[in-house]
């Protein structure tokens, strides 16, 4: 009985050898994937202290929402006024995101569209084209801390009103997603002194002209 329980044992352990899944952290996998390996990231600590206190419009918060079938919308936020803008995008590779995001910069007078600030992820590997073809200097979250662009994850919690998680996002049309902006633009906001974000975002605006 003893020699038999030997065997058996013997075997249950060749078993699991063969058979078990070797696990890995969260941070291996993320290191695996390459998320959060941005060559040439800029750090969020180091954007100057007048995007810091929202002194001055410009500088922008930026990141994607999720869909069903790989589908995504870019989501921009102006930290000074709250005013935001929604991109449809093709998928969430770089050179998608990049082109997408440098087509929204361009909607805007250059005094608007100083800065962007993004997570890590890897649809924004190539910042240099956009920074090249906006002239905006790029900062980026540290590592595995996707909530420092606040009011960009504020608004991706208000956004998922009319665009709910599991749902398909590459049906929304870009005029969709304009008509939405526009709903949120235009709601009176306690931090803004109960003014829209359209109100805040129109004089910056009549005053680059």
């Amino acid at each position: 009985m003893l020699q038999a329980r030997g065997v058996l044992k013997k075997e249950l352990l060749s078993h699991l050898r063969a058979k078990r899944t070797i696990r890995r952290s969260r941070h291996a996998s993320l290191k695996r994937d390459g998320l959060g390996q941005i060559k040439d990231a800029v750090s969020i600590s180091e954007r100057p202290a007048c995007v810091e206190d929202r002194a001055v419009p410009g500088h922008w918060e930026g990141d994607l929402i999720a869909g069903s079938n790989g589908s995504y919308i870019a989501t921009l936020v102006e930290r000074h006024t709250r005013y935001v803008m929604l991109a449809k995008v093709a998928n969430k590779d770089t050179s998608s995101v990049v082109s997408a995001l440098i087509k929204q910069a361009h909607k805007l007078p250059r005094e608007l569209y100083k800065s962007l600030t993004w997570d890590r992820g890897k649809e924004l590997a190539d910042h240099k084209r956009f920074k090249l073809a906006t002239n905006a200097d790029v900062y980026f979250c540290d590592p595995h801390s996707p909530w420092q662009p606040g009011s960009n994850e504020n608004t991706n919690r208000l956004l998922r009103q009319y665009f709910p998680k599991g749902t398909d996002l590459s049906v929304h049309s870009q005029a969709k997603l304009n008509a939405v902006a526009r709903e949120l633009n235009e709601r009176p906001r306690k931090t803004l002194s109960y003014e829209t974000p359209a109100e805040r975002f129109g004089a910056c605006v009549a005053s680059t002209s």
